[in-house]
């Protein structure tokens, strides 16, 4: 599918979505039988990931940078068991300890990291998840990450319903103070032991509601971070750790490397970034976009962020494409957090 091609299906189903249509899916129906036939060929293949314990990583990070009657930032993560962190063994390996350890050191200050994700989690969930994050009017995180889209293709979720619940997520936690940074749908096609035709049609709804939550989120003023295939070679050494019903389990390089695209943003989400890097750099084909053609390229190429720019132009809202240079994250020092690392069951 073409750029192009991908920003018209994004913009009809954002469109549904707002509207409240439902008509759209991620894939046609004659394909569903296949479909169907295909995951379950894929299951016995690749296999149904671990018990679904995740480490405990919610505590301060950072503390040397603590400073009396000064609070710490507060970051929250939603979503799936990519943002739980799933199939790592450490807390300092999920991707919420990976990412409160890196803001830290870029803003000089402690952060406190909260995470509410549910392995298994399709969209729908995000409704539960912001009411426990906003539970409390005086803790209001900074910033919110949320990772979600995988288990809506592969439980077939409409894209439009999909999309509504993620758009009223960041529409709700915008509203409260908070800034908002959605790593979309990750690109389900990477994972080389699934058969076709049923990697093209990952592949295929994978990028298609990517970009669909890309023009939400923008629209419903966050930010975006493509995950799409950044993690495929993790996915090709580990696959049997990496796909079932209801799994999506990078290896700690993998969750180390969705990091490294996801801070920049959050940092520029938060202001920590120099107002020159702001700009869009030319040299890395960055710049201003219709909001639907800047989601459908950043669908087809990983840690590409999108950011609103202008509410409306020729053809409706714009956005700010970048292309971010990643920060390599460090794991964090096992004592980093406040919560042991033990295992629990969502």
């Amino acid at each position: 599918m073409t750029s192009m091609s991908r920003a018209r299906v994004a913009r009809r189903i954002a469109a549904g979505a707002a509207y409240g249509g439902g008509g759209i899916g991620l894939a046609g129906a004659a394909a569903v039988g296949l479909l169907l036939a295909e995951a379950q060929l894929a299951k016995r293949h690749v296999g149904n990931g671990n018990s679904g314990r995740v480490p405990v990583a919610d505590g301060l990070y950072g503390t040397a940078y603590t400073v009396p009657d000064e609070p710490p930032l507060r970051l929250t993560m939603l979503g799936d068991s990519t943002a739980a962190g799933q199939g790592v063994h450490r807390a300092g390996q999920t991707p919420g300890a990976l990412l409160a350890s890196g803001l830290s050191a870029v803003a000089e200050r402690p952060v406190e990291l909260h995470n509410v994700a549910l392995p298994g989690a399709t969209s729908d969930d995000l409704d539960r998840q912001v009411a426990l994050v906003l539970a409390d009017p005086a803790r209001v995180p900074d910033v919110c990450v949320i990772m979600i889209g995988a288990n809506d293709v592969t439980h077939r979720m409409p894209a439009t319903r999909s999309v509504r619940h993620l758009s009223a997520a960041v529409r709700r936690l915008r509203t409260a103070g908070a800034e908002v940074v959605v790593g979309t749908c990750p690109d389900l096609g990477t994972v080389e032991q699934v058969g076709q035709p049923l990697r093209w049609l990952a592949r295929r709804a994978s990028r298609q509601l990517a970009a669909a939550q890309t023009i939400g989120t923008v629209e419903q003023g966050g930010r975006t971070v493509s995950l799409g295939d950044l993690l495929g070679p993790e996915f090709e050494a580990n696959p049997r750790e990496l796909f079932g019903p209801d799994n999506y389990h990078p290896s700690a390089e993998g969750y180390a490397t969705a990091a490294m695209a996801v801070l920049p943003t959050v940092c520029a989400a938060l202001a920590l970034w120099p107002a020159e890097e702001e700009r869009p750099d030319v040299s890395r084909r960055e710049g201003f976009l219709p909001v639907a053609r800047a989601a459908a390229e950043a669908a087809s190429e990983a840690g590409t962020e999108v950011a609103a720019a202008m509410p409306t132009g020729p053809r409706g809202p714009w956005a700010l494409l970048k292309r971010r240079k990643r920060r390599r994250v460090q794991e964090p020092e096992p004592r980093a957090a406040s919560v042991p690392s033990t295992q629990r069951t969502p």
